[in-house]
């Protein structure tokens, strides 16, 4: 099979994947193709909403989808990095101490509020999100593969919460949110609960770890042209350059944004890249990137304001092929 036929098998299979998620959840397939960008990228996803939006359910549906292992670990202000990660036992019997894996150890790992535990305890997840592994008593433990991580948090008003760092927002390839549902999937809501017998819509898998695996190494073959890659840096740069920006995206960002933009071309069935595909996965991925100065703040100016004005003033190369 050619490299353009696997990558056109690979997004029928993402479509399945998406079409069967959206039978459990109610919620846009833009939405869903932001958080398979995030997972294809080799990377994690960030959601961010107010509570009883779905943020959880999604995590589920994707888990069981995919066929993958799924820990869910609620993140509270007294949970300890241990508590994700693990810790050394002593086992009286063998005179020795033993390592207890933490719920990190899984395929999917939802970190659930992860922005109401203090930072302490949010950087325990840096090593895992990096390397796939975390180091316990000096000692380094491999986590599956594939590894993913969906947090959600709350949006940063609301009582109880703490700003992420900015070293673990840059780990998250792209933040996105479900927002409220439409009129219709409201209504849909109430029909699901009408009848509190129904038991949750169930997801039947779609692949396993394995193709899961295979779907991730994809974008590699996606190409991106010189003139392409030069708008996608411009668009950082300008981002960079405007007076309300503070910390603008750093170049591990630029490499994120790279990656997302690939997998986007892969959900859409093409080995190349398109300016569409730059544009549409660029909102997700700098937004959470940018730390805005306090005047900006006081303005009541925000990231995705500026991320929008930067999409409309740096130039869009000659389209290259289909979007």
């Amino acid at each position: 099979m050619s490299e353009t036929d696997s990558i056109s098998a690979a997004s029928n299979q993402i479509s399945t994947i998406i079409s069967r998620i959206r039978d459990a959840v109610i919620t846009d397939e833009q939405f869903l193709e932001t958080v398979v960008s995030g997972l294809l990228a080799r990377g994690h996803v960030l959601l961010e909403d107010v509570p009883g939006t779905g943020k959880t359910l999604t995590a589920v549906a994707l888990a069981d989808a995919l066929n993958l292992e799924f820990n869910r670990i609620q993140f509270t202000p007294d949970l300890l990095p241990s508590d994700i990660t693990g810790s050394q036992i002593y086992n009286e019997q063998a005179g020795e101490f033993r390592f207890q894996r933490g719920p990190v150890f899984a395929n999917i790992v939802l970190a659930d509020e992860i922005n109401r535990a203090p930072p302490k305890t949010q950087s325990a997840l840096l090593e895992a999100m990096d390397e796939g592994q975390v180091t316990v008593g000096g000692t380094t433990y491999e986590l599956p593969d594939p590894f993913f991580v969906i947090a959600t948090q709350n949006p940063i008003e609301q009582e109880g919460t703490f700003r992420l760092p900015e070293a673990q927002r840059d780990r998250f390839v792209v933040k996105t949110s479900l927002g409220y549902p439409d009129r219709d999937g409201e209504i849909e809501l109430l029909s699901r609960r009408e009848d509190r017998t129904t038991k949750l819509p169930t997801v039947e898998p779609v692949v396993d770890a394995e193709q899961v695996s295979t779907l991730r190494q994809l974008p590699e073959q996606v190409r991106m042209d010189a003139e392409l890659k030069g708008y996608l840096v411009d668009l950082v740069r300008e981002s960079r350059a405007d007076s309300r920006v503070d910390v603008g995206v750093s170049p591990r960002g630029i490499q994120r944004f790279f990656e997302a933009a690939r997998a986007r071309a892969v959900i859409r069935g093409r080995d190349y890249v398109t300016p569409d595909d730059i544009k549409t996965i660029a909102l997700p991925v700098m937004t959470h990137r940018l730390v805005l100065t306090s005047e900006a703040a006081i303005q009541d100016v925000d990231a995705a304001t500026i991320v929008a004005e930067v999409l409309e003033s740096v130039p869009v190369p000659g389209a290259t092929g289909e979007a």
